[in-house]
């Protein structure tokens, strides 16, 4: 399964994604500049995704959690999610989501 990503230059990459697998993971597996310092227990968001607008709903909405996370970072817009609580599964075979300034490993803290 594949998931489009639009990194924080704005270059598309198309990544191969396993079943069961966060999309903070397979970005990060990838080498794309995702932090992702938790390692998926969200709870840092440092793994945050603007998910496109064809996706939205089919990704669904972020939990109580993780919105008081997205809530931590500067950048947050309708569509934020923090990819580690994305799993792939057939429904999301074409993923398209845009990493935020705020997932980049060399942004200041």
């Amino acid at each position: 399964m594949k998931i489009h990503v639009t990194d924080q230059s704005g270059t598309q990459h198309e990544l191969e994604g396993l079943d069961g697998w966060r999309v903070m993971e397979v970005i990060r597996d990838w080498g794309l500049n995702i932090k992702a310092e938790c390692g998926g227990s969200c709870s840092c968001a440092t793994c945050h995704v603007y998910v496109d607008d064809a996706w939205v709903e089919i990704v669904g909405a972020p939990s109580e959690e993780e919105e008081d996370l997205l809530d931590s970072v500067g950048d947050v817009r309708s569509n934020s999610r923090l990819s580690c609580q994305i799993l792939m599964n057939d429904d999301l075979d074409g993923l398209k989501v845009t990493l935020a300034r705020s997932a980049a490993k060399d942004e200041a803290a």
